[in-house]
């Protein structure tokens, strides 16, 4: 499918699953959702909270933290886990990677702004400079449209752009550049892989945190801002689960 979506893009949404790396991310949702704990018997450490809204079925799935670490799952492995084990038990109509995001100055981002993904998710990690693994690497899963979405919420919208690394180095950018994306995080793309596979819908929600081509570090950067971005997309996300309510998933683009 190349538009992100199911066969029959015009399914109602009627449930909705929300995957998330960071406890710090999550807990705004949580709270304003009331979404309570469910119990999972899987040995991950991902962690399910239900609620409903606007009467919608949501999950909140958050990737938990590492037994051995003892830090929050980020990244992309995390992320593929978590995405599976959720589309498979809960059978979402509509999956959400939500969190907070980098972005770029040059591209008129700034600290606080909210991005639906739009057009498709990809890596900017991945060399593989093989005969036929190149294009596999790089990935382009799709993303489900929402610019219906977007343009009611006043939200900005872009490609996204994922790796497992907080900052870009110069074979990063170059990948970076030939995407045009406008976000940059450590999971959507793993999702939308995930989602691709299991013929079921992605979109993105992204708060940015931080400009990857300020002059402040972009950890820095990160750490100053992580309470207002989370608090920031846990609102749009509510704006979101709001407006996909009771509307098909052609509504939405």
């Amino acid at each position: 499918m190349g538009d992100g979506s199911r066969a029959t893009y015009d399914l109602g949404v009627n449930r909705i699953a929300v995957i998330m790396a960071l406890t710090a991310e999550a807990a705004p949702v949580i709270a304003e959702l009331g979404a309570t704990p469910v119990a999972s018997t899987s040995p991950l450490p991902i962690q399910f909270f239900e609620a409903t809204r606007s009467g919608c079925h949501i999950v909140v799935s958050v990737n938990g933290q590492h037994p051995r670490h003892g830090v929050c799952s980020i990244g992309t492995d995390a992320a593929s886990l978590n995405t599976y084990v959720t589309i498979d038990r809960f059978k979402p109509d509509l999956v959400i990677s939500a969190g907070t995001a980098g972005a770029w100055a040059r591209n008129g981002s700034q600290i606080g702004d909210v991005y639906v993904s739009d057009d498709r998710f990809v890596f900017h990690d991945r060399r593989i400079a093989l005969d036929s693994f190149s294009e596999y690497g790089v990935g382009s899963y799709p993303a489900a449209k929402a610019r219906r979405l977007a343009e009611a919420l006043g939200l900005k919208t872009g490609v996204v752009t994922t790796s497992n690394s907080l900052d870009e180095n110069d074979d990063d950018r170059a990948m970076i550049a030939r995407s045009h994306a406008c976000v940059k995080d450590m999971e959507a793309a793993a999702v939308a892989y995930v989602g691709e596979m299991m013929d079921t819908p992605v979109i993105a929600l992204k708060a940015i945190t931080d400009l990857v081509d300020h002059e402040t570090p972009t950890a820095e950067q990160f750490t100053a801002n992580l309470a207002l971005a989370s608090r920031l997309v846990g609102e749009k996300l509510l704006a979101v689960i709001d407006f996909c309510a009771a509307r098909s998933l052609a509504d939405l683009a």
